[in-house]
């Protein structure tokens, strides 16, 4: 099954080529990207990840290079397919039922990762804030750190999906562990800055390189005396890659309770995160609105874990269907008691 790496390949290609158009054609200055322009790229960035899902409605097959009953009842073995697709039956109705089965998983994953992504973005916002990073350079910033979270996302998605195939009850681990992240979310308060000085990162850059406290314009290295220095430009894109990889502790795992299907947890991720961008620019200055949010995926991580629990040691199956319309219902909720019910300033 060949296709499959062909399939993969065309994908990384695409990206790879939206993030030079990004960098290298339609953000060549450095700018403050406004509301009109960050609702245009959130839009063409969800109607692209939509198109995506109806590649895989129609042609799902093309992601494992299945052409044959053998290759599609020896990929579905162990899955909940598996009961809906016998022997038997004619290799286009099975076809079927795995390409609207594959859909409705690309489906759950991406608004499960869109989701949770908003509560990485109001990270992001304070670790601006904190640097005091000008907002001309928030773009080029969360290009690169988004760059970095595409290469990590993919070590850590199919190291995790190799680990799930052979070891089951690793899921259920995440799902404890879900269920703490969702609980903390309910109860924290909400911070209003990050102490840079005290951050790990920072602390580790002051000790183990030459570091600057001034900006030069977007540059991330500089030289002074002829010796090259690092600025806070650079030592931010580290902070957002560090707190990215914490975010994903929670994301992935959360994302594989919906399908164990190493590559439609990557491309829904990666469709998620590279909107994360323009996502962020439209929720920066009006994040405060939805101060709801939170609780909402506080629940959601919840649910998600006692699914994961539930699903290991007590046999459950909560279908795809079912977790997406909880998850679009969290989501929802949560936007709509936001408008409603206006949080008091203090």
């Amino acid at each position: 099954m060949a296709s499959n790496y062909i399939f993969f390949i065309c994908f990384m290609v695409f990206i790879v080529v939206m993030l030079a158009m990004d960098l290298g054609l339609f953000h060549r200055k450095d700018h403050v990207i406004g509301l009109k322009e960050a609702a245009t790229w959130t839009g063409i960035w969800i109607a692209l990840a939509m198109m995506f899902g109806l590649l895989i409605l129609f042609k799902a097959e093309w992601v494992h290079g299945i052409s044959s009953m053998d290759e599609l009842l020896e990929y579905i073995k162990g899955t909940a397919l598996e009961h809906r697709i016998s022997d038997g039956m004619d290799f286009g109705a099975a076809l079927n039922i795995y390409r609207h089965e594959m859909f409705t998983q690309y489906l759950a994953g991406y608004f499960l990762e869109e989701s949770l992504s908003i509560d990485n973005i109001f990270v992001m916002i304070m670790i601006f804030a904190s640097f005091g990073i000008e907002k001309q350079y928030y773009h080029r910033v969360l290009f690169w750190g988004i760059l970095g979270a595409i290469v990590l996302r993919f070590i850590f998605i199919f190291a995790l999906g190799a680990l799930v195939t052979k070891v089951s009850w690793v899921l259920a681990i995440f799902g404890v562990i879900l269920i703490y992240s969702g609980i903390k979310m309910l109860i924290k308060k909400e911070d209003d800055n990050i102490d840079t000085a005290k951050h790990p990162i920072v602390r580790f850059c002051s000790k183990y390189f030459r570091a600057t406290p001034n900006c030069d314009g977007h540059n991330f290295f500089t030289k002074i005396d002829g010796k090259r220095y690092i600025t806070p430009l650079f030592i931010v894109v580290l902070v957002i890659e560090f707190s990215d990889i914490i975010f994903a502790v929670d994301s992935i795992p959360a994302v594989f309770s919906v399908t164990t299907d190493s590559m439609i947890v990557y491309t829904s991720n990666i469709f998620a995160i590279m909107g994360l961008r323009s996502l962020f620019f439209l929720m920066d200055g009006i994040a405060d609105k939805f101060w709801a949010l939170k609780y909402g995926l506080g629940l959601l991580l919840s649910f998600i874990g006692v699914k994961m629990i539930g699903h290991e040691f007590l046999h459950w199956e909560i279908s795809t269907l079912t977790s997406l319309l909880v998850i679009l219902g969290v989501l929802v909720s949560s936007i709509a008691v936001s408008l409603i019910f206006k949080k008091k300033s203090c």
